[in-house]
């Protein structure tokens, strides 16, 4: 779903609660459940047009391997994210925690035993924020269909919902982020009673943060499958997959992203003020694909020493540099961040342009950009540079990439005062 829902502007109050969100910037995003097992894909009860009762048998048979919500924490932190968001009911219907308002949970069916438990626990071991993600769409419940025709029925499903939220908000200590999804087939927030169940989550969890997919704007917004940066204060967050797949599916090396695309995508999203929420399929045993950890273990290691360009408050790149034909920026107050991952090697030397830069005609243009110093950010070491009009020319860079890991360093490029594109 879309930030389609049009934002309402900012508030104190949020800001405070969004800043560490903001400092994140990236999170694993876990889809775990029943349909992990046919590894068809999570839609595959409704798309294939599974009863409920042979699809309650892939519940029976879940028998998920010990704590693997360990192996995915761990590799969160070591993958450079700072929060995650699991799956704790998707549209299945499958609870996987031990929920009084049904028995087909995770405690009385083929697990046997609390999976959002393990998940919380994981999280906090690793120092991890905790996100928990849950599908207002429900399959499996007798009204989660027949609510949109009957007032009885809606009733039944709503009082049902909340108290599952209720339930996960109340048992697990601190939440910070409440992730909805699949707000179907009930359409507007007055139908889902959006502004009392939130109220309700706030009363029981006032720091945490809400996405829009209750169909009420709330903290942020959650583009799928692209990023696209949303209105300049308002708060983003897009969730993408590896491998084009959001639960275990098999395939081929060739469909899982590279690390430097998603190297990529990060930039995009400290570029335009927002996060990324990259999604990871576990088998049904648990097990994280090993061409998974692989891509997830580079990345790490990139921001294991140039994390700076990431991290933190940014400002939004497009408003303050032009374009590079080397690579993108991130902005922070007078410090640019050049990710260097178009092309190839520029080689020794090279220029970026487009720079307001003082001058006699415009006095004014004092507030433009002169640069002050250039390094290579994951070693610190310095590069020599000259201003011209309108640019900076960068010299003395080795021959070959220096960066062994994405074939992607980063230029540290600090301005006297906060660049300004050129108009």
């Amino acid at each position: 779903m879309e930030d389609r829902i049009s934002p309402t502007p900012t508030t104190t109050e949020q800001k405070r609660r969004l800043r560490w969100f903001k400092d994140a910037r990236f999170g694993m995003f876990i889809h775990w459940g029943v349909y992990s097992q046919p590894a068809r894909g999570e839609w595959i009860m409704h798309r294939e047009g599974i009863p409920v009762a042979e699809y309650e048998n892939l519940a029976d048979s879940w028998k998920p391997g010990p704590y693997p919500a360990r192996t995915w924490a761990r590799l969160a932190r070591r993958a450079g994210m700072k929060y995650m968001v699991f799956t704790s009911k998707h549209h299945d219907g499958f609870c996987l925690w031990d929920s009084n308002m049904t028995d087909y949970n995770a405690t009385r069916r083929g697990p046997k035993r609390d999976l959002v438990a393990e998940y919380v626990e994981a999280c906090r071991a690793e120092g991890l924020r905790v996100g928990l993600y849950y599908s207002l769409r429900d399959w499996h419940h007798p009204d989660g269909a027949r609510c949109v025709r009957y007032e009885k029925a809606r009733r039944r499903f709503l009082d049902f919902t909340q108290g599952c939220v209720r339930e996960l908000m109340t048992r697990y200590g601190q939440i910070d982020i409440l992730w909805y999804d699949g707000p179907g087939p009930l359409s507007t927030p007055e139908a889902w009673e959006s502004e009392k169940m939130n109220a309700m989550v706030r009363e029981l969890q006032p720091d945490i943060l809400i996405n829009n997919r209750s169909l009420l704007p709330e903290d942020f917004g959650t583009p799928e499958g692209h990023l696209s940066a949303a209105p300049e204060g308002r708060a983003w967050e897009a969730c993408m997959t590896l491998n084009g797949y959001w639960c275990y599916t098999p395939t081929p090396p060739e469909d899982w992203l590279p690390t430097r695309q998603i190297l990529r995508m990060l930039n995009t999203a400290a570029a335009g003020d927002g996060n990324l929420l990259l999604n990871i399929g576990p088998r049904a045993d648990g097990s994280v694909p090993e061409i998974a950890e692989d891509r997830l273990e580079a990345v790490g290691q990139w921001l294991g020493k140039s994390g700076e360009a990431l991290y933190g408050p940014k400002d939004r790149a497009e408003k303050h540099l032009s374009w590079s034909n080397v690579g993108f920026w991130s902005i922070q107050a007078r410090t640019a961040y050049l990710w260097m991952l178009r092309g190839g090697w520029p080689g020794p030397t090279f220029a970026v342009g487009g720079l307001r830069v003082p001058g006699r005609r415009r006095p004014e243009g004092g507030l433009g950009a002169e640069v002050e110093r250039v390094t290579f950010l994951d070693t610190g070491e310095e590069l020599e540079f000259e201003r011209e009009p309108g640019r900076i020319v960068i010299k003395g860079l080795p021959k070959c990439c220096p960066d062994r890991i994405a074939l992607a360093p980063v230029l540290k490029i600090e301005f006297r005062t906060r660049p300004r594109r050129k108009t």
